[in-house]
């Protein structure tokens, strides 16, 4: 194991570098005591902001897929938006809503709303034109061509947005709560930093890492798989 050998080669009792075994330890007494709770508080508030950012990304995404003024008007802005790191948003919250549940919300939803817009937008600009056709052949109106056709098309593609907006959802939520320092993943994670707990710090880090690998594999991965079989794209 990598880690218990660079372990041993400094020596074996370097302060800011524990052993896996310490940090193991940590992490199952944590999961015993404060962890799982944190953990709940956190998953909570990111449950509210990127529920926010798909209903908003989803709205825009359309409107720009639609729409070549909102698309000339917003498109850039949106793209910008996508660009600009989650942590750039954490000052503007703090001016905005002050030290407060409804900054870190914020940084939740900007972080994450430009990836899920752009995934719509560029989803529904791929349909094939030969489908669209297909749809006016049949009399389709302006409404059942983007509910019927347009929409089921671009699931695939709004899934990956998903995705990828859940992983910037997910660091956004962690930078405002080491900053604002409350109930949650991030705020043990300051809390092991300011106290020197080395052990609960590396503890926190693989909370973390576990539970983006299980939300990717489990609640993405799955739901990407099935969605690749129902539309015939599967690898």
């Amino acid at each position: 194991m990598l880690w218990a050998t660079a372990y041993e080669l400094l020596g074996g009792d370097s302060p800011t570098f524990p052993s896996p075994w310490a940090v193991l330890n940590d992490l199952v007494s944590g999961l015993r005591e404060d962890y799982l709770g944190a953990l709940g508080a956190s998953l909570l508030r990111l449950s509210y902001g990127f529920g926010l950012a798909m209903v908003m990304g989803s709205a825009l995404g359309v409107a720009l897929a639609l729409s070549r003024t909102a698309e000339w008007l917003l498109g850039p802005l949106v793209l910008g938006v996508q660009c600009l790191p989650s942590i750039c948003w954490l000052p503007v919250a703090i001016l905005t809503f002050g030290l407060s549940e409804k900054a870190i919300l914020f940084v939740v939803l900007m972080g994450s709303v430009g990836s899920i817009t752009m995934a719509v937008r560029d989803g529904l600009k791929q349909v094939p034109t030969t489908w669209l056709r297909v749809a006016d052949t049949f009399g389709a109106g302006r409404l059942q061509r983007l509910f019927q056709v347009q929409i089921p098309s671009a699931v695939p593609g709004f899934i990956t947005g998903l995705k990828q907006g859940w992983s910037f959802a997910w660091r956004s939520l962690l930078a405002g709560e080491m900053l604002y320092r409350i109930v949650g993943v991030g705020g043990l994670l300051t809390e092991a930093r300011d106290l020197a707990e080395y052990p609960k710090m590396f503890a926190v880090m693989l909370l973390i890492v576990g539970i983006s690998v299980l939300v990717d594999q489990i609640l993405f991965g799955v739901l990407e798989r099935r969605v690749r079989a129902r539309w015939g794209i599967a690898a």
